[in-house]
């Protein structure tokens, strides 16, 4: 049984191998567009009308959860759970990093309303998840201290 299975890998990867080689297997194509400008961008301002969330109404049906404090600012878990129906991008930014756009993310149809990442945050800031839906924008933030600094703090 264990030599069907080799024989079946060997296969695959060499499938995989040759469809590389022949163009058909290319990062670019599966690579989607990103908002370059919203993660460029130096202010919370610039970042929320580059990634097109601009006049965000608040809503507490975003849950945000994340440490109160956190002592290492390279890596701060962060949670955006939206209830809202039809969420179609959720969004997480730190207003007081230089770059204030962390992730974004565009959610299938069908898609549940939550997405988990760990950011860096430089100092102690709020956190603002950004949810669209419905071709509304909404928004719910928390507030998150940092001890350590991540962002070469």
């Amino acid at each position: 049984m264990s030599m069907k299975r080799r024989t079946f890998l060997k296969g695959t990867v060499a499938a995989v191998g040759v469809a590389a080689a022949a163009g058909l297997l290319s990062p670019r194509a599966v690579l989607a567009a990103w908002p370059k400008a919203a993660f460029d961008a130096k202010s919370m301002a610039d970042a929320e009308a580059a990634a097109g969330l601009g006049g965000a109404a608040h809503s507490d049906a975003i849950e945000i959860k994340a440490p109160d404090i956190a002592e290492n600012g390279a890596v701060v878990p962060i949670t955006v759970t939206s209830g809202i129906d039809g969420t179609t991008s959720i969004s997480i930014l730190a207003s007081e990093n230089g770059t204030p756009m962390a992730a974004q993310f565009e959610l299938g149809e069908g898609a549940q309303g939550m997405v988990s990442v760990r950011i860096k945050m430089g100092k102690t800031s709020d956190v603002y998840g950004m949810v669209k839906a419905g071709g509304k924008v909404y928004a719910n933030k928390k507030q998150v201290k940092v001890t350590i600094g991540g962002c070469g703090g």
